[in-house]
């Protein structure tokens, strides 16, 4: 087999527009359109599977297998080499099919005597609709123009498939239903707080009603043209918002803004219109494998990347020609922008004024658009599967959130019951706010420090507002997650002296870099590993890489020159861990004595409780620490070895089981007993219900999110411990699965508010 030359590409995708708009129905459309290709293509065989309801792959046109196959022969998504094609989102090219693990025999196709074989999917907005493949009986490898020759014709293919006549004849979609109903979306919260607005899609259509270009080198230019528009549109961007952001979010859009001369990705788009396609099919062609990649890459940071690629294929297509656009900085009604992800970019080319809410299908808290939208204040709700294929523009929206819901064109029952959930938020975080200034102390004298955990400077900003102690925990780990490469020495100590300079001598407890698992640095060279909870990670990698860990507490060290430094390392599994980092530290105090900035005054080092090994080794830690806090998320994951992102088993076991309540009570004695200060952070110490049973066994200090201070204080203010202790102790000997009843009976009982 020759193969298909250089030149046979505009040729074949000519012929095949001719089809396109020729006459006959939509699948004799189809049925020339494979023999076409298997002709130009030189090969014995070329299919067309759509993919219908029910994630079937339907074999709806042939040219070389039997034809009585046609309809006939189906294949579940992920099954055999077809279905492999579909759930990857990505070309297989193969010199022996039948050899491979995943192929398939289907005796009705007769494919039998065919070797090799070339598969692409049918790509329509990222969404697998279908697998072309040709075959040969010759065992050969295609070549790379052959595998961009049949993705670029499966582009045509995708304009025939997704057009109305064929999904009304097919009924491949499986989107069927009356957009015009209510719905409603679980997701993840991204980014707090209640909003009502109307749908705005983020991505633009973007229309490709020319395939095949005319005049190349004219294509070329457009394109030359929109990307120095693009490049130039994103320089005044960041110039022009540069005021409003910090120092983690100016990172991020200096990435942004390096990514919009990738020239790798630039290169894709040249090497589309040098095909013969036009831009907009380019763009489309580059965007369609782009989004693929994305749903086949777990990696966090890869998927942050590919993101901003997809954003800015986005923008691309709107410099074409000066096409007109929805004019987002001057929204005309309060809107909530509804996008598969978003790039941080983004987020700041909208009104302010009326942007109310986020929604996408992907994000985690840890991605760039989360982490903007929390310093700009705007509520995100992530993880929404498949919402743009249930929204429409202008779509009535209500955002939840605080629980992570979505309703689309909601009825009146749920609008009246949203607009009572917004009341009572006000009415609570007025509640709160009027608490703000009140002493955390029990309704029997009892001082207690309530403390927020932070990670951003602009956390620190908003510090007064929450009227807390301190700050409990300092996640360093931030600054690093949000930069493409490591911070210098110099930046890490600017941010740190920052802290301590806003937070005005006020206690700040800086943890250690925290990464590994699913905090993965893009610098960083790791291995997958299957545990990765249980892997490298933490004060391992520190102590693995000194380097890492040594210019991290040089940073910290000279930051708090002249004042207190309180530090603590997470993850110590044994107290050789501990004091091999200690004596670093030790030695970056020693170092910054003999230096003009000089050291701090008082250095306090501590370590996280969250191997459960390290607990029986307190009598041991305890004379080496200044203090100690208990990381309850990963302490109850490894107690119960229950992996909480799993929700098959995350909610298994309680925090308050009274095994845990007995872990937590062994760990505050042993502590009372050396006398050494003890606090606690995670989850529990923000919700009532549990941080009543922590007072009842000793706990004094906690630190939670600043959503959840207000909530916490309510219930400190409203307790009497000392009837509390003796009450949740003696739970600590139940056999009951969980004691939670027990102590929502007792809060009822005594008038404490959870």
């Amino acid at each position: 087999m020759s193969g298909l030359g250089i030149s046979a590409p505009r040729l074949l995708l000519r012929k095949l527009h001719q089809v396109m708009a020729g006459h006959g129905d939509a699948e004799q459309r189809l049925n020339e359109i494979v023999r076409l290709i298997a002709s130009n293509m030189i090969a014995e065989v070329c299919s067309c599977y759509l993919r219908r309801a029910g994630d079937v792959l339907e074999l709806y046109a042939t040219e070389g297998l039997k034809k009585n196959s046609v309809h006939q022969t189906r294949l579940r998504l992920g099954e055999g080499l077809v279905g492999d094609i579909a759930a990857r989102a990505r070309p297989l090219n193969l010199s022996d099919a039948q050899s491979h693990p995943q192929f398939a025999y289907r005796p009705e196709t007769g494919e039998e005597e065919y070797h090799s074989l070339l598969g692409t999917p049918i790509l329509r907005g990222g969404r697998v609709i279908g697998v072309l493949v040709v075959q040969n009986r010759t065992r050969r490898v295609y070549t790379d123009e052959e595998v961009e020759a049949l993705q670029t014709v499966a582009m045509v293919v995708a304009e025939l498939v997704s057009s109305e006549e064929m999904v009304a004849a097919t009924e491949f979609s499986d989107t069927a239903g009356n957009a015009t109903l209510p719905h409603h979306v679980s997701g993840k919260v991204l980014a707090e707080g209640l909003a009502v607005g109307y749908a705005l899609l983020h991505e633009p259509r973007i229309e490709v009603l020319r395939t095949i270009s005319e005049d190349r080198a004219k294509e070329l230019n457009r394109l030359n043209s929109a990307v120095s528009a693009l490049q130039s549109s994103v320089d005044k961007l960041l110039l022009a918002t540069n005021t409003m952001l910090t120092d983690e979010s100016k990172d991020i859009f200096e990435a942004y803004k390096m990514f919009a001369h990738d020239k790798g990705w630039l290169k894709k788009l040249h090497d589309a219109v040098a095909t013969g396609l036009t831009v907009e099919a380019a763009i489309k062609r580059v965007q369609d494998d782009t989004r693929a990649r994305m749903k086949e890459i777990n990696d966090p940071y890869l998927r942050e990347r590919l993101s901003e690629l997809d954003d800015l294929a986005n923008r691309l297509y709107m410099h074409l020609d000066g096409r007109v656009q929805i004019d987002r900085r001057n929204l005309t009604k309060d809107t909530v922008v509804i996008a598969a992800n978003m790039g941080a970019a983004e987020l700041l080319d909208y009104d302010r004024r009326h942007l109310k809410a986020v929604i996408l299908e992907a994000g985690t808290r840890a991605s760039h658009v989360a982490i903007v939208a929390r310093a700009l204040g705007v509520p995100v709700v992530g993880q929404c599967a498949s919402i743009r294929e249930n929204v429409e523009q202008g779509d009535f929206v209500l955002v939840d959130a605080e629980h992570g819901q979505v309703f689309l064109r909601p009825g009146e029952d749920v609008q009246e019951a949203f607009s009572r959930s917004q009341n009572q938020r006000a009415q609570r975080q007025a509640k709160y706010a009027a608490l703000r200034d009140k002493p955390n102390i029990s309704k029997d004298n009892v001082t207690l420090s309530l403390n927020v955990n932070a990670g951003l400077l602009l956390d620190i900003d908003h510090f007064p507002e929450f009227g807390a102690d301190g700050i409990g925990l300092f996640r360093t780990e931030l600054q690093f997650m949000v930069r493409s490469q490591m911070p210098k020495v110099d930046e890490q100590t600017s941010l740190y002296a920052r802290v301590l300079d806003k937070m005005e001598g006020k206690p700040v407890i800086f943890r250690t870099l925290d990464i590994g698992g699913d905090k993965m640095l893009p610098y960083l060279k790791t291995k997958t590993e299957e545990n990765p909870a249980l892997g490298w990670r933490a004060i391992r990698i520190g102590l693995d890489r000194p380097a890492l860990l040594r210019s991290q507490l040089r940073a910290l060290v000279r930051a708090a020159a002249g004042r207190d430094l309180s530090l603590m390392f997470p993850m110590i599994a044994e107290v050789p861990e501990f004091l091999e980092a200690k004596a670093i530290l030790n030695k970056e105090v020693d170092r910054a004595k003999q230096k003009p900035g000089g050291a701090p005054l008082n250095v306090k080092v501590g370590t996280m409780i969250e191997v459960p090994s390290i607990v029986w080794q307190l009598p041991q830690l305890l004379t080496e620490v200044d203090f100690i806090s208990v990381g309850s998320n990963d302490l109850m994951q490894f107690f119960f070895a229950v992996d909480r992102g799993n929700p098959k088993i995350s909610e298994r076991y309680d925090t308050l089981s009274p095994t845990l309540l007995t872990l937590f009570r062994n760990i505050a004695e042993q502590c009372e007993k050396a006398n050494k200060p003890f606090s606690i952070c995670g989850d529990i110490a923000g919700r009532p219900l549990e941080a009543m049973a922590l007072l009842g066994l000793g706990y004094r200090n906690f630190s939670m999110s600043s959503e959840a201070l207000g909530r916490v204080k309510e219930m400190v203010l409203s307790a009497d411990i000392s009837k509390l202790e003796n009450y949740v102790r003696n739970l600590c000997n139940s056999r009951d699965h969980s004691v939670r009843d027990q102590l929502r009976s007792f809060a009822r009982d005594h008038s404490i508010i959870i």
